[in-house]
């Protein structure tokens, strides 16, 4: 069987402009990595949405990272003042990783 370590896993819907600030404040809590998903729509508290392709004004990613529970931690404390004024969704959730080293 393989050897698997507990990790924290969070996604944040974010609007595309944020989504560089969140990369560096990452990185500031000392996760190594992350990845943006591209999203085209969706349906929220405020009704539905979609990317608006001509100006790309609209663009959302999800903003996934997986990381240490102590860095996880530390992340969502720096973009928890940014909850309320960009709308920001934001999950977490325990998962097993293989290789944990790398996060």
């Amino acid at each position: 069987m393989i050897e698997t370590t507990p990790r924290e896993r969070i996604e944040v819907l974010v609007d595309a402009p944020l989504a560089p600030r969140l990369a560096d404040m990452a990185e500031a809590a000392g996760i190594t990595g992350h990845t943006l998903i591209r999203t085209e729509s969706g349906r929220g508290r405020h009704g539905d949405w979609s990317e608006d392709l001509i100006s790309g004004a609209t663009a959302k990613y999800i903003f996934l990272t997986i990381a240490n529970r102590d860095r996880a931690e530390t992340f969502l404390q720096m973009i928890a003042p940014l909850l309320d004024s960009h709308g920001l969704v934001v999950l977490r959730s325990t998962v097993d990783v293989i290789r944990p080293e790398r996060f």
